[in-house]
């Protein structure tokens, strides 16, 4: 990584906020919030993306519109944090998520899986996607505000996974992850 990230020591304002809330959940700093902590505010505004799309559509829909769009970018990054997020939301097990990096979604539920294609498509040819694709959340019960939200989810992670792949953001070990998954995680495609 070519930028060289505030230092955790002396850290004040959002950029101390930013690193505290990652200290009291896993006892150490993960190296894309530092890259992240060069511009706490562009931070704090992809945080209230997140929280203005995820009511709507439920913690479940939105794990499975971020890890489908992290498959599709090929981001390590966001596989292994949504990946653990997944798990302990109880999205899907461990079983699941070792399949998901393997690319099968069954365990994942119907409709996730659904949410799941759509955010790969979103992520890999946007520009080649039609109304047949909005069709697919809407046939699978999501209404107007929902499609926009799971849309905005799987744009948002675009935005998030190709920033730190850009940056050359190092990975971490991410507690609370089976060795063998994380190992499928990171080169999952």
């Amino acid at each position: 990584m070519i930028i060289t990230p505030p230092a955790a020591e002396g850290a004040t304002g959002k950029v101390a906020e930013m690193y505290a809330g990652d200290v009291d959940s896993d006892g150490f700093v993960f190296r894309h919030t530092a890259a992240m902590a060069v511009n706490p505010e562009a931070y704090a505004a992809f945080e209230s993306l997140i929280r203005a799309v995820v009511p709507s559509i439920g913690t479940g829909v939105y794990e499975a519109a971020t890890l489908g769009a992290a498959r599709a970018i090929g981001s390590p990054h966001c596989l292994l944090a949504h990946g653990r997020k997944a798990l302990r939301a109880e999205v899907v097990d461990v079983a699941g998520l070792d399949g998901f990096a393997h690319g099968d979604d069954s365990g994942f539920s119907e409709t996730e899986q659904v949410v799941i294609r759509y955010a790969a498509r979103l992520s890999a040819d946007p520009a080649s996607m039609t109304d047949a694709d909005t069709q697919a959340l809407r046939d699978a019960g999501f209404d107007d505000r929902q499609i926009v939200d799971i849309t905005l989810a799987a744009a948002a992670r675009n935005y998030f996974s190709r920033a730190l792949l850009a940056l050359a953001v190092p990975t971490d070990e991410v507690p609370g992850l089976d060795p063998a998954v994380a190992a499928a995680l990171r080169t999952a495609r």
